[in-house]
């Protein structure tokens, strides 16, 4: 059996993102789900200079844990992730990125199109 979450924000991600997985079929949803159910030990820590070397000016990124900004970050990208760190935030911006939620992700992109998952 596996642990109970407690957390409600990520409860509500994990079910609105089960949700949209089955209504649009698409599979970056539901991979995404498990990865946000990993143990918070487990969950994934993202650094900025991983995600400028992974994704190309003007794609998007999905992140199943926390941005970190060590690194940086020269061309624009949309970056959604559970948590940012205020640094990681400050400098995706000034990249001329933009940071976001995955719920405003999956407001914005509900079909998942063109998302690249960083695990």
């Amino acid at each position: 059996m596996r642990p109970r979450k407690s957390n409600p924000v990520l409860l509500e991600q994990v079910r609105a993102l089960r949700k949209a997985s089955k209504a649009s079929g698409a599979a970056i949803w539901t991979a995404l789900a498990e990865r946000l159910e990993a143990t918070r030990r487990n969950r994934v820590a993202v650094n900025l200079s991983r995600v400028s070397r992974v994704v190309a000016q003007g794609e998007t990124a999905a992140v199943p844990g926390k941005v970190l900004g060590s690194g940086r970050i020269d061309h624009a990208v949309t970056v959604a992730a559970f948590d940012f760190s205020a640094e990681a935030r400050r400098k995706i911006e000034e990249g001329g990125g933009k940071p976001m939620t995955i719920m405003e992700l999956l407001r914005e992109n509900p079909k998942g199109s063109g998302v690249k998952l960083i695990a």
